[in-house]
């Protein structure tokens, strides 16, 4: 009786923990824009936090590696950028609409990619996200090299004015937060439990009855529509939707941000995205030599945390309470 009360309490524990680390997290970037903290920054890292997070789950959660998850960030930015700028549609529906494309584009992309594995399935994502850039560089509505400039931020729901910098944080700051703790309750369902298993032994998980495609088509297909969120919401930001969240650069960049942060972990993804951003920005004085200085930064990571920041740090607090 007590090994099993105290087997039901460490989820529990684990649970209440995680919620507490996410309140702690709230409030520091809350308060960050008043320590000094350019909201500007802070918004472009909740975006690819985000971004990382959508990404974290089909890679850490769901063991598929997608090379072209840049193509639902860029086509949820140009759709939510064309429609508030040429269609005058309200911020919500601008990023509803982005949110969908996307979402319509994880669906289909899914069904072609998900019938194969490993560098099959990312080498496909790879094609279909190069077919996409070279359709927006072509396609009328994009302006090609030009992108969709002068974005107008609206009001949303009609009260809140966007144009002031830190009502659009504090707009950016609730989509995060409300998106991350859908993908926590998403990972800790029985859904997430089965693509864990999935994960782990897909030949057992198939044998237990459960139909691995549907599993591993529905997880592609809500990282589509949670990059595409965060796609719609830095068009905005930055009013502007441009090729660079298309390209395959970008791709490489979300794989980047999670695998530093910690694959397969909660918080892994929103530090790596920090600190890639982080990085970038204050060292962008060395012009192209940034992408050289985080590489190498990278890969003394990978060597010296082949966890990732966060699953270290998690791997050395286990060792410790043992």
């Amino acid at each position: 009786m007590a090994g099993g009360s105290s087997a039901a309490a460490a989820p529990a524990a684990r649970r209440g923990g995680v919620l507490a680390a996410t309140a702690v997290m709230t409030a520091l970037l809350a308060v960050a824009p008043f320590l000094g903290v350019y909201p500007v920054f802070l918004m472009k890292a909740l975006c690819f936090a985000l971004f990382a997070c959508a990404f974290n789950l089909l890679i850490g959660f769901g063991g598929l590696l997608s090379f072209g998850h840049a193509m639902f960030l860029g086509t949820a930015g140009y759709v939510c950028a064309h429609a508030a700028k040429e269609w005058g549609w309200p911020p919500e529906a601008a990023i509803l609409a982005g949110t969908v494309a996307a979402t319509l584009l994880g669906v289909v992309a899914g069904a072609l990619a998900i019938r194969r594995q490993g560098i099959y399935f990312a080498m496909i994502t790879l094609a279909l996200a190069q077919m996409m850039f070279f359709f927006y560089l072509q396609a009328p509505f994009t302006h090609g090299e030009d992108g969709i400039q002068a974005v107008p931020r609206g009001r949303l729901f009609g009260v809140l004015d966007l144009s002031h910098t830190l009502v659009m944080y504090y707009v950016v700051l609730a989509i995060f937060v409300a998106a991350f703790l859908f993908i926590y309750r998403i990972v800790h369902s029985p859904f997430g439990q089965v693509l864990k298993a999935i994960r782990e032994n897909e030949p057992r998980a198939i044998s237990l009855g459960y139909d691995a495609e549907r599993y591993k088509l529905l997880a592609f297909i809500i990282s589509a529509s949670l990059s595409g969120l965060a796609g719609a919401v830095k068009a905005l930001v930055f009013q502007l939707a441009s090729l660079t969240d298309v390209h395959w650069t970008m791709s490489g960049e979300v794989v980047l941000m999670t695998l530093l942060g910690g694959m397969g972990t909660i918080f892994g993804p929103v530090v790596g995205a920090f600190a890639i951003i982080g990085l970038e920005n204050y060292l962008a004085g060395f012009g192209q030599w940034v992408t050289v200085i985080t590489g190498a930064i990278f890969v003394v990571c990978v060597l010296a945390f082949r966890r990732g920041i966060v699953g270290e740090l998690a791997a050395w607090w286990a060792r410790r309470k043992g």
